[in-house]
């Protein structure tokens, strides 16, 4: 039970994430997000990807692509594929042991929580960046929100300033709840949509 709880953000986060992806309209896969360089099926190929590097990281093996140069296409059913890989994902979690403490990740050995945390937080915030480029109401909870602070506070500045992963934080707005403050962290702006063509 303990394990579980300790893995619970990122069970929360696949969840977001295939949700909102199962809910992408056929024409809205070449939209804008707010990740500026990419389409929404870039974004879906980048988030797919790095998560398919957190389950290989425990189990042996690369990612079947580079997750920084996400393809501009799609095979077969979107959510479907991304499906198997966030199953794998699971599974590889599932299965550490009840006592394990240190958990490879692509960012290096990181306590278990932090682990799942990192990956979650990978997992919704690209979530969020396709929820609002396709028009769907699905926002960022702020229970999901929470659950990802910890990791963000802990590595999103290093990783930003030694790999430029993420753009740089915005101002934390006065009424910000916990998840527009996530987001605005992680240089999103909360309340971005698309360009009006």
């Amino acid at each position: 039970m303990e394990h579980t709880q300790r893995i619970e953000v990122l069970t929360r986060a696949h969840g977001y994430l295939a949700e909102v992806v199962a809910g992408v309209p056929e024409t809205a896969w070449g939209a804008s997000t707010p990740c500026a360089e990419w389409t929404v099926r870039q974004v879906l190929n980048h988030a797919r990807t790095d998560q398919q590097g957190y389950g290989l990281a425990i189990t042996g093996g690369r990612p079947d692509s580079d997750p920084f140069h996400p393809a501009d296409a799609l095979d077969g059913d979107p959510a479907a594929e991304l499906g198997k890989v966030l199953h794998a994902v699971a599974d590889a979690y599932a299965n550490l042991p009840a006592d394990a403490e240190q958990v490879p990740t692509p960012l290096g050995p990181l306590p278990l929580p932090l682990a799942a945390a990192a990956a979650a937080m990978d997992a919704a915030v690209h979530a969020w960046d396709i929820a609002v480029a396709t028009g769907q109401d699905r926002p960022l909870t702020g229970e999901l929100a929470e659950g990802i602070w910890p990791v963000a506070e802990q590595l999103v500045d290093h990783l930003r300033d030694a790999y430029q992963v993420f753009a740089p934080a915005r101002e934390n707005a006065h009424g910000y709840d916990r998840a527009e403050a996530l987001l605005a962290f992680l240089g999103r702006d909360p309340h971005w949509t698309p360009a009006v063509s």
